[in-house]
């Protein structure tokens, strides 16, 4: 009897551990795995926060992994928990004397949610606030993504709301990141681009205020401030030079009012600056809204007809398939040539190969590529990179209107020896062309980012150095590195000329309108000029000429890069 009574209570036993074996399961499930997370929301639902920073976000990094291209910054302002201030009416009146506005400007911030004030704060008012002693109003330091003086902002982007409901529910199934109707997400560029690996699940730095259900502050816990480790953001570490990038967008502040810069490293293909005009800063986009149409344009991977700058082309297929000698000679009519006029109406007369090359004849020019042929000229442009709108790291799409094929189309090759008619580059583009001339000949894929780190400093995903391709023979090349000399030594480059260095690159003017002086001014040039640096493209939109409006603003950043202090 007692046998069979032991038995049916292993029976039993077991019978109710299955039943309870899938309670036990979840519940483990949710100590182990959920934890943390139900932890924090029941944190949460007895206290009050603040975030310490404007947009819980990863960085964008330059080329170091230290320097921040949003250039944010932490400013003091206003933190304020309403909801733990009894006499609110008092502390109103209060604030508003020491901030000079008005009761009513101050009243609705004490009806709503924790947060901090937009108010800018002197030393005085920061000290007359904390002398107040207000339990639930203080001063605290705020991290705000963009600062004054953001840097390559086109290439960084901005921030926006999400804007439907469709757009919210996207994100929350595409990745592993939680959002709300309430999140700013990347807009534009690499903001855009990088939207998963850099927005964070949760702020790195808190106010918290600890109270009961009846909203007091907790003796002995109060209002604490908190830090979090691990807040899934990540940074994405550009190729951009930091001081490089801070002198462009000097230079052009002061003398491009519409164009775009590109500066290359020498070699490797790394873009080290991009800066664009019309300027923005991301901190505040709406004030640029409506406005000038190519204000968010990222202008150095937009389309524009190079000029002469695609004399290049023309010139490195001609020497590398012998249809032209430096020596030789041709003859240059001006207004009068039956195929295209040239800029100097005139005529330069006779004038050889080396010559028109650095007084950028256009005659000559189109001679050279009517003597290629559309193919050829196709063929060394695509070599070039002249119809790759890639860029490793930096996803743009693709403009469609660049089709190289146009070129063979009737009529089309004149135009487009002298990089007018169906031509169409972006700068970035040009600066990888000229860079494959610096590098004897070999082309690389330009690079704008080098990979993405965590939190730790360890990098999670890299992005290598650009594939390379032989596009031209060492001789070509080094002739072309001597012809692009006499451009800024005795041709129409000469405002390019960097003294005590050296300088090397060519000219472009491209007609915007065939009944307006204003054209597109290039100047596509390296320092120094033995051994090269950096590669430097510049377009000044309704300039003068590639020497007048370009060539100087070359020089000037070529010589504020090469200074010793810098």
């Amino acid at each position: 009897m007692g046998y069979f009574l032991q038995k049916r209570l292993v029976k039993t036993f077991y019978l109710i551990l299955f039943l309870f074996l899938p309670l036990l399961v979840h519940l483990g499930v949710i100590q182990l795995i959920h934890g943390d997370e139900y932890n924090t929301k029941a944190l949460d639902q007895r206290s009050l926060k603040v975030a310490m920073e404007e947009i819980p976000r990863g960085q964008v990094l330059d080329r170091y992994g230290v320097n921040s291209l949003n250039r944010g910054e932490k400013i003091p302002r206003i933190v304020l928990y309403p909801q733990v201030i009894k006499n609110k009416e008092e502390v109103i009146e209060q604030l508003s004397t020491i901030l000079g506005c008005a009761t009513q400007e101050l009243a609705p911030y004490f009806t709503g949610t924790s947060g901090f004030l937009s108010y800018r704060l002197n030393q005085t008012q920061i000290t007359a606030i904390k002398n107040l002693k207000i339990p639930g109003l203080m001063v605290e330091d705020i991290y705000f993504r963009y600062g004054e003086t953001p840097l390559a902002s086109h290439v960084v982007g901005h921030l926006g709301r999400i804007s439907e409901q469709d757009q919210l529910e996207q994100l929350n199934r595409l990745g592993n990141k939680k959002y709300t109707l309430s999140d700013l997400i990347g807009k534009t560029g690499l903001e855009y681009y990088y939207e998963a690996q850099l927005k964070a699940d949760e702020p790195a730095s808190i106010t918290r205020a600890y109270v009961d259900v009846y909203r007091n502050l907790i003796s002995g816990l109060g209002i604490q401030r908190e830090s979090t480790q691990d807040t899934g953001r990540q940074d994405v570490v550009t190729t951009l030079d930091i001081h490089i990038q801070q002198v462009v967008e000097k230079i052009m502040a002061e003398r491009v009012e519409r164009g775009a810069v590109v500066v290359m490293d020498a070699g490797t293909g790394d873009l080290l600056a991009l800066a664009s005009r019309p300027n923005f800063n991301p901190a505040n986009v709406s004030l640029y809204l409506p406005g000038d149409e190519d204000t968010f344009l990222d202008q150095c991977t937009a389309l524009y007809q190079p000029g002469s700058i695609f004399k290049m082309v023309v010139a490195a297929a001609a020497l590398e398939e012998k249809i032209v000698k430096p020596t030789d000679t041709f003859v240059c009519l001006g207004g009068n040539d039956h195929l295209i006029n040239c800029w100097h109406k005139t005529g330069h007369g006779p004038i050889t190969f080396e010559e028109a090359f650095a007084e950028s004849c256009n005659p000559v020019f189109v001679e050279l590529g009517l003597k290629l042929g559309a193919e050829k000229l196709i063929r060394y442009a695509r070599a070039f990179g002249l119809e790759s709108q890639d860029i490793i790291g930096y996803p743009v799409p693709k403009d469609k209107r660049q089709q190289l094929d146009l070129i063979a189309q009737p009529y089309n090759l004149v135009n487009s020896s002298i990089g007018q008619g169906p031509v169409l580059t972006t700068p970035v583009q040009l600066t990888a062309m000229l860079n494959t001339i610096v590098n004897n000949g070999v082309y690389i894929k330009p690079r704008m980012v080098k990979g993405i780190k965590n939190e730790k400093g360890k990098y999670t995903q890299h992005f290598s150095m650009g594939e390379s391709r032989k596009v031209i023979s060492n001789e070509t090349a080094k002739e072309l590195q001597r012809l692009l000399g006499l451009v800024t030594t005795q041709g129409v480059g000469k405002e390019a000329f960097v003294t005590g260095f050296g300088s090397a690159g060519k000219t472009g003017s491209a007609e915007i309108f065939a009944e307006s002086d204003k054209v597109n001014a290039w100047f596509v040039g390296y320092a120094p000029y033995e051994k090269p640096k950096y590669i430097v493209t510049v377009l000044v939109k309704e300039g003068v000429s590639g020497g007048v409006s370009a060539a100087p603003v070359f020089r000037q950043i070529v010589e504020e890069i090469l200074l010793p202090s810098h």
